[in-house]
C-alpha cells in the first residue's frame, strides 16, 4: 500500500488521500506463509484466550468469551490434531477479510482462521463500532506486545475505511486469499476488484436456516429437559436478534397434529419465559414485527393463524409452504412455524440459500438422509439446539485451514 506515515496502534494512516483507521497493526508487513497451526500461532491464542477472558466486564458479551473460549488452547490442539493429514501445507500469503456489519464477532473468527492456515491477514472491521471490536483489539494489541509475540506484530492488522472502492481494489491486489462476509449485494461488490491471479477466495453470503423439532419426543420431555431446550433456542435466535445466518427463522415439528399441538403450547410456553427474563426489545423492533405480522397477513395466501404472545414472542403458522420460504424472514422473536409426517414434504423448497438445519427429538441420521437422499442444493451444517452460533474450522460447506492454505506435494 501506498502510505505517507507510519501509523502506531490504533492510529491514522493516510492512503493515496483517503483515511485508512486501524486499531491493531499498521505499515510494518510480512506476508510470507507459515505452516498450519504452528507452534508460535497455537500459543499466540492461547495467550489471546488468557488475556480476554481476564476482562470482568464481558459478562455484557457472551459473544466475546465464547471467542475467548474457542481459541483456548486446548481447542486449538485438537484442532491441529484433525488437521494433521502427513502431508506439508503452507498458508497462501496475504489474506484480506471483509467483515459482516451485523454480526459483531464475525471478524475474529475470520482472522483466527487465517491466522491458523498460516497468513498474514487484512481485516477490515464492520463500519459499526461495536464493543465487542475493542476489546478484542485492545486485547490483540497487549498480547503482541508481549515479547514472545512481537515477530506476528507484522501479520495481523485491523482496520476501518469508508466505502472507498480504490482502497478495496489496492487490498485485493496484494492478497493472495479473500473472505467477503456479506449479502449479495456487498459480495459482488468487493469481486469487482481481483486478488492475484492464483488467489482463492471465498464468499460467505446471506443464508437461510431453520429449526426441525420431533413433537413426539418433546411431548415426553421432563420440564428442566424442555427448559433446557427453550434456553437453548434462545441462544440461536434472540442473542443475535435472528441476524445470524444459522438463526432459525422457520420451526418445522414432525409428527402427528396431536403431539404436535401438546409439544407447542409446552415449548413456547418455555420459551417465553426465557425470553422474558433474558431479553431487552427496542420499541422499534416491535413496530417492525407487527409491521411485518401485517404485511405477510396481506401478501401470503399460505398464513394460518397468527399467535402474538407479546412484544417477545411473534409466531406465524404456515399451511403450505410458499416456494421461496427462504425469503420469509424475521427479527427479534419473530417464527413461521410449518407441521408435517415426513420431512420429504419441505424437500422441495431447499435451495443453495439454506445453511443451518438445527434440531431436537430427531435422529441426527434421518436429517443427513434427508438432506443425501434428496440430493439438496443447500443444508451445510445439521446441529443440535443451542448449537447454531457454534463456529468451527468448517463454516458453510469450506473447511477454512484448508481453503486458505495449500499443499506441498513431495514424491
Amino acid at each position: 500500500m501506498v502510505e505517507s506515515q507510519r501509523p502506531k496502534s490504533g492510529g491514522v494512516v493516510i492512503l493515496t488521500n483517503r483515511h485508512l483507521s486501524y486499531l491493531v497493526g499498521g505499515r510494518e508487513e510480512d506476508n510470507r506463509p507459515a505452516p498450519p497451526f504452528c507452534d508460535i500461532r497455537v500459543e499466540f491464542l492461547s495467550a489471546l484466550s488468557k488475556c480476554i477472558s481476564q476482562k470482568g466486564h464481558l459478562i455484557r458479551h457472551p459473544d466475546v468469551l465464547t471467542f475467548a473460549f474457542w481459541c483456548r488452547k486446548a481447542n486449538i490442539t485438537r484442532l491441529r490434531d484433525t488437521f494433521d493429514d502427513g502431508r506439508a501445507h503452507l498458508g497462501l500469503g496475504a489474506v484480506f477479510h471483509v467483515s459482516p456489519s451485523n454480526v459483531p464477532i464475525n471478524f475474529a473468527f475470520s482472522y483466527v482462521f487465517g491466522f491458523l492456515a498460516g497468513n498474514s491477514n487484512y481485516v477490515r472491521l464492520p463500519s459499526h463500532k461495536f464493543p465487542q471490536v475493542d476489546i478484542i483489539s485492545s486485547a490483540l494489541n497487549a498480547v503482541l506486545e508481549l515479547p514472545d509475540f512481537t515477530s506476528l506484530k507484522a501479520t495481523t492488522h485491523f482496520f476501518r475505511y469508508n466505502h472507498e472502492a480504490e482502497i478495496t481494489a489496492e487490498i485485493s491486489a496484494k492478497c493472495q486469499g479473500r473472505v467477503i462476509w456479506g449479502g449479495r449485494e456487498a459480495i459482488e461488490e468487493v469481486r469487482k476488484y481481483p486478488i492475484q491471479i492464483r488467489g482463492r477466495e471465498i464468499g460467505f453470503a446471506d443464508r437461510y436456516s431453520f429449526c426441525v423439532l420431533g413433537a413426539r419426543t418433546l411431548v415426553e420431555m421432563s420440564r428442566s429437559e424442555m427448559e433446557r431446550l427453550a434456553l437453548g433456542f434462545y441462544n440461536d435466535t434472540y442473542l443475535m436478534d435472528q441476524n445470524a445466518c444459522s438463526s432459525p427463522h422457520l420451526v418445522v415439528w414432525l409428527g402427528d397434529l396431536k403431539n404436535v399441538l401438546e409439544a407447542k403450547a409446552r415449548f413456547w410456553d418455555c420459551l417465553l419465559l426465557v425470553a422474558r427474563r433474558k431479553y431487552e426489545i427496542s420499541t422499534k423492533a416491535v413496530v417492525d414485527k407487527l409491521t411485518l405480522v401485517y404485511q405477510s397477513a396481506i401478501e401470503l395466501r399460505e398464513i394460518g393463524r397468527v399467535h402474538i404472545h407479546n412484544s417477545l414472542l411473534f409466531r406465524v403458522e404456515l399451511e403450505a409452504i410458499p416456494d421461496r420460504l427462504d425469503l420469509l424472514r424475521g427479527n427479534c422473536g419473530y417464527f413461521y412455524e410449518f407441521t408435517v409426517q415426513t420431512l420429504d414434504k419441505i424437500a422441495h423448497i431447499v435451495n443453495s440459500s439454506y445453511q443451518t438445519l438445527t434440531y431436537a427429538g430427531v435422529n441426527r441420521s434421518q436429517l443427513l438422509d434427508f438432506v443425501i437422499e434428496n440430493r439438496l442444493s443447500g443444508i451445510d451444517r445439521i446441529v443440535p439446539v443451542g448449537t447454531a452460533l457454534d463456529i468451527g474450522v468448517v463454516w458453510d460447506g469450506h473447511h477454512m485451514i484448508q481453503s486458505l492454505s495449500r499443499i506441498i506435494e513431495v514424491r
